[in-house]
């Protein structure tokens, strides 16, 4: 992903504001995720960072207990790490999507017991969905990318479903 090296006067301010916002909207609709929620106990607690370029970034360190192949990162953690930071990057714009597709391409092996970071960007919007990209690397490496649409939760149909979980359990 490219990085903006231009800086407005006012960027650093918003992306503070993005920070707040990202936080804000992932304590009141993310808080038990397992990648990113800070209340789920067993949880990895990805601390995402808004950048003055609009993007977000983490890192993770790979542990052995998500070992697929010897010495590698299981792919589904992969593929996870990269779904994560895009809906934290739509998170510091104050929205809450649902993925809609995920491609992801793995490019090298994810080795453990080092860290990797994760960024990710919205590169364009259209219609009701927001289309996203995410990378990985580890060092100067990078091991995976991911393109993604996304919509936002309560037009994919997650409001109606549990409206209607409600009315069969209540």
């Amino acid at each position: 992903m490219t990085e903006s090296t231009t800086e407005g006067p006012n960027s650093a301010h918003e992306s503070q504001d993005a920070q707040m916002v990202l936080e804000a909207t992932r304590k009141s609709a993310h808080a038990e995720c397992l990648f990113c929620g800070k209340q789920n106990p067993i949880g990895f607690k990805l601390a995402f960072r808004a950048r003055d370029d609009g993007s977000v970034h983490a890192m993770f360190t790979c542990e052995r207990p998500l070992q697929s192949y010897p010495e590698t990162l299981h792919g589904g953690v992969v593929s996870a790490l990269l779904d994560s930071a895009m809906t934290n990057c739509l998170f510091s714009k104050g929205i809450v999507g649902v993925t809609a597709e995920l491609t992801v391409r793995f490019l090298r092996p994810v080795r453990l017991d080092r860290s990797v970071e994760v960024t990710a960007a919205v590169t364009r919007v259209r219609g009701p969905l927001y289309y996203l990209q995410a990378e990985l690397t580890q060092g100067k490496t990078l091991t995976a990318r991911a393109q993604a649409k996304f919509m936002r939760k309560d037009q994919a149909g997650f409001a109606e479903e549990h409206r209607e979980g409600e009315a069969q359990h209540g």
